[in-house]
């Protein structure tokens, strides 16, 4: 399961947005700083409609949609490395998470305090990159005084995490974040347990009064310049519309969004960008008991694919019968897209494509 980890400031929307998005969860959105005093879990469905089409062309019993966790934690302040405000034990909550949102307030409301008595979003972002950062020179260092040691035995692997640590260490120094650092496929699996936060994919949720959701404000293009600097994204959302649409069913949902002058909400634009920021992408399978959507990388094989499901679908791989999702619903059913042979039967080497429908055969 794909897993985001959300900081930010105090009093910046990420509690709001997080229950938003968790319709179930249970953190405390509150007007006061530190609101959210233990780590909080939510699990949310990817939004995707392709999945109920699948189903009834299927009549599946049952959908299963893909599923990320979003982990909310206490809101950040200047001095969290060092254990100011609630400390540095909330950053360890997040250094196993795949990529980071990162909230920032871009809207103004004399009646919701800011911990810096003003709104900048510049400001903002640079007082929690800078606590990231200080934490990951915390780690590194803890590393680097024991593999020192250790790699003068000539170890060739300690000596490329070596190398590895100090390349990250001097950026992290000159400012910049650990994500900006190429490091190779060794170096990187060396290092990977530390969990750098600074070296997570981080995405930039600039959080709008409803009247901007459509068309942003001069601070979201301040983050949009800094983001551009840094290779991220920035997703526009309204906390306050996402806690607002929980209360709507679905048309009611649509056309609230239409009147603000937009088409999806902040949970489909937030899942769509961290999709594309990490490179994954969905195939289904689909049959009379589930239709399933599955997340892999883009560039997987059809047997990577497969080992999503189970590992022993992967090591015992023959064959995938596979449909593009859109030839399969213009088909009409499975049986008439056979007919118009737009089912393929494909071996190992097969890229999956986003969207394919897949039957995989393997021994076992």
């Amino acid at each position: 399961m794909l897993r985001a980890g959300i900081v930010g400031l105090p009093n910046v929307g990420k509690s709001t947005l997080f229950n938003a998005l968790c319709e179930n969860a249970k953190a405390e959105a509150a007007n006061f700083p530190f609101c959210t005093i233990d780590p909080n879990v939510g699990s949310v469905a990817v939004p995707d409609p392709r999945l109920e089409v699948l189903a009834k062309l299927h009549q599946s019993a049952q959908v299963v949609p893909s599923r990320v966790e979003f982990v909310d934690i206490a809101g950040l302040v200047a001095g969290a490395s060092r254990g100011e405000g609630l400390g540095n034990q909330f950053l360890s909550h997040i250094r196993q998470v795949d990529a980071i949102v990162h909230v920032v307030r871009c809207f103004d409301d004399p009646d919701i305090i800011h911990v810096a008595g003003s709104v900048d979003p510049l400001r903002d972002i640079g007082i929690i990159n800078l606590e990231l950062a200080l934490s990951d020179l915390g780690q590194i260092e803890k590393r680097l005084e024991r593999i020192r040691k250790q790699a003068k035995s000539g170890d060739k692997l300690l000596q490329q995490e070596l190398t590895a640590l100090e390349a990250l260490y001097r950026a992290l120094e000159a400012g910049k974040p650990a994500r900006l650092v190429d490091l190779d496929p060794e170096q990187n699996l060396a290092i990977k347990s530390l969990g750098l936060l600074t070296r997570k994919p981080t995405i930039y949720a600039a959080n709008v009064a409803e009247t901007d959701l459509a068309t942003g404000n001069a601070w979201v293009e301040q983050v949009r310049e800094l983001a551009a600097q840094e290779h991220t994204q920035v997703v526009v959302v309204s906390a306050q519309v996402e806690a607002e649409l929980v209360a709507l069913d679905p048309a009611e949902r649509a056309d609230y969004l239409a009147s603000l002058g937009v088409t999806e909400g902040g949970l489909k634009s937030l899942i769509r960008a961290t999709y594309k920021l990490l490179g994954l992408q969905t195939y289904f399978t689909a049959g009379p008991k589930e239709t399933r959507a599955w997340t892999i990388p883009v560039g997987a094989t059809a047997p990577q694919a497969a080992g999503v499901i189970h590992s022993d679908f992967e090591r015992g791989f023959i064959r995938a019968e596979t449909v593009s999702y859109e030839d399969l619903v213009a088909a009409g059913s499975l049986a008439a897209a056979k007919e118009k042979g737009l089912v393929r039967s494909e071996g190992k080497d097969y890229v999956v494509q986003e969207g394919d429908v897949m039957l995989f055969r393997f021994n076992v």
